[in-house]
């Protein structure tokens, strides 16, 4: 589905909710029935549209009004004048399916590009206005602000073939069953004319479409190519709808291999398939593959690939980027990634005012609750006498659809307060009350630090004796052990030194309770290790020193032959 424009901007794109019909002007890039939700009850002058798609759309609803409709031709400039300032619309071809456009606006709010839905490839690009293709030095003449991005296949890695490479896919799949005595093609959607009319040429055949089942196909392809379409049920092609397509075609092929006979071809050409479907292998997408159903794939496309959005991007240089198609977002693109996420916006950047952005609204932020976060993905620089001009709204009774929760980070659960119903507090109350509890606190970290203070000295002096001690003894034990002599601690010595051991050991798993220990396995934290004592330590390099020195002693008495 589309998403609604910023409130900045006086215009709604392919969408027909309460929000859009607040906008004066309205612009459809196509004819899809995705895009028309809500029309019929919400459609107002003037809606821009190309001829073709303002005919396909009356056919689909021939209870709205043509008056209602302003034709705009691709590659025409229209100057629209709105009380927020004079902008213009120009529409260029979109390379998805018969009428559809892409929209690029001009006014006081910057430059945007609204492609609609899309297939950038490179003759696509090539077909806008010069300033935005011709590059001065490194940086293009002219730069988008924004583009409101059609990333329906933004997560697919396949790198997708050309229209008419999949198209003579199709031919050739049809050539290699020439048994077969009928040929189904599942091109019931607006964007597949052009397959049936290549395979109507190919092979100089009409193609029988259904009006009862299909009517939408019928009457569009009747508009676009009428030249192509049958009435004769016993064609042998026709058109199949998707919905039903492999139960179909597996009835059909069992039925012919029972009773002996050439089995049917059923054709999808679609890019769903492959982009969806979980696969032990990668599928070839240079050439037709059949699925357990019997069913023949061609990867045909009427959007853009990853790589052909990450190349127009790359083309293009736009500030900033946002998805039309979600959960397909813009900021999953390596160029969004690397360029966009370091924009810094300057005071009177257009974008501020297509946002409304504004810091005087109040926010009580609810208790924490256990979800993702993500952070406001631009670096914004504003001094603080701009702030005062610049203006937010955000309305917690509707979902943030367009660069809400996925990009500023801004949760449902924020509610705005309603700055009439405030109950105000004189000055003097809250320095009353401030008082009151910055006394409370100071007292209380006064006392608290008065018992650190006595804790550690006591700790300290502790240390202390016990260091002297240990000094002490292993002067002791040193002597002994010159003398040949070995000394064992006591039990009570033992004792003792367990005891400070466990002391020393700061960050042991065994100090930590219960319910710390929890926590650092439930963030997926290994539990502190003990460390290891001083007398550990000492000991340990007493050992190697008297390895050392008995190595040395072996060495002489075996150079001068003492037994």
């Amino acid at each position: 589905m589309p998403i609604e424009m910023p409130k900045g901007l006086p215009f709604a794109v392919d969408t027909w909710s309460s929000e859009s019909a607040r906008k004066r002007h309205h612009f459809l890039s196509h004819a899809h029935r995705d895009h028309l939700a809500g029309i019929v009850s919400r459609a107002s002058y003037p809606i821009y549209a190309t001829r073709v798609t303002i005919t396909i759309v009356l056919s689909y609803f021939p209870q709205l009004d043509e008056a209602n409709f302003v034709e705009i031709k691709v590659g025409e400039t229209l100057v629209i004048n709105d009380a927020d300032g004079v902008f213009s619309v120009t529409a260029c071809d979109a390379n998805h399916c018969p009428g559809a456009v892409m929209f690029i606006f001009e006014g006081t709010f910057g430059n945007i590009l609204h492609t609609g839905d899309c297939r950038l490839t490179a003759d696509c690009l090539q077909d806008l206005p010069l300033n935005y293709i011709t590059k001065r030095g490194k940086a293009m003449v002219s730069r988008f602000d924004l583009i409101f991005l059609d990333c329906t296949f933004g997560r697919c890695f396949l790198k997708l073939p050309r229209k008419q490479s999949a198209i003579q896919q199709v031919i050739n799949c049809i050539w290699k069953h020439p048994h077969a005595p009928f040929i189904y093609l599942a091109c019931d959607l607006l964007g597949h004319e052009e397959i049936l009319v290549e395979v109507s040429r190919t092979f100089g055949s009409q193609i029988f479409v259904d009006q009862a089942i299909y009517h939408d196909r019928f009457s569009t392809l009747s508009l676009i190519a009428p030249h192509v379409v049958s009435n004769d049920p016993s064609s042998r092609f026709q058109v199949v709808g998707f919905p039903g397509l492999y139960q179909r075609a597996r009835e059909a092929i069992t039925n012919a291999k029972a009773n002996h006979q050439p089995t049917p071809l059923f054709i999808r050409p679609s890019t769903q398939w492959y982009a969806s479907k979980v696969r032990a292998h990668t599928p070839s997408v240079t050439e037709p593959e059949q699925d357990e159903f019997g069913v023949w794939h061609v990867c045909f496309s009427i959007h853009s690939s990853r790589e052909e959005l990450e190349l127009a991007l790359q083309f293009l240089q736009p500030k900033w980027v946002i998805s039309t198609t979600p959960p397909s977002l813009a900021m999953e693109l390596s160029y969004v990634k690397k360029h966009c996420f370091t924009t810094r916006w300057i005071p009177d950047d257009p974008l501020w005012r297509i946002f409304k952005f504004s810091f005087k609204k109040t926010i009580s932020v609810p208790p924490l609750v256990e979800t993702e976060m993500v952070p406001l993905p631009v670096s914004v620089g504003v001094p603080a006498d701009v702030l005062e001009q610049v203006e937010i709204e955000l309305e917690s009774t509707q979902a943030i659809t367009l660069f809400g929760r996925a990009r500023f980070g801004i949760l449902d659960e924020f509610e705005i307060i309603d700055e009439e119903k405030l109950e105000y507090i004189s000055l003097e109350e809250c320095n009353l009350e401030l008082d009151g509890r910055l006394t409370e606190e100071l007292t209380t970290v006064e006392r608290r630090t008065d018992e650190l203070r006595i804790d550690g000295k006591e700790k300290n002096e502790k240390r202390s004796n016990y260091g002297q001690r240990s000094i002490e003894e292993l002067h002791v034990e040193d002597r002994k052990m010159d003398n040949g002599e070995t000394t064992k601690p006591s039990e009570e010595e033992k004792k003792d030194l367990g005891f400070e051991r466990d002391r020393t050991c700061i960050g042991s798993s065994k100090e930590l309770n219960q319910s710390l220990k929890r926590l650092y396995r439930s963030r997926n934290v290994p539990v502190p290790r003990p460390l290891p004592s001083l007398v550990e330590l000492m000991e340990a390099s007493k050992r190697v020193k008297m390895g050392e020195e008995s190595s040395n002693c072996s060495t002489l008495n075996s150079k001068y032959g003492i037994p």
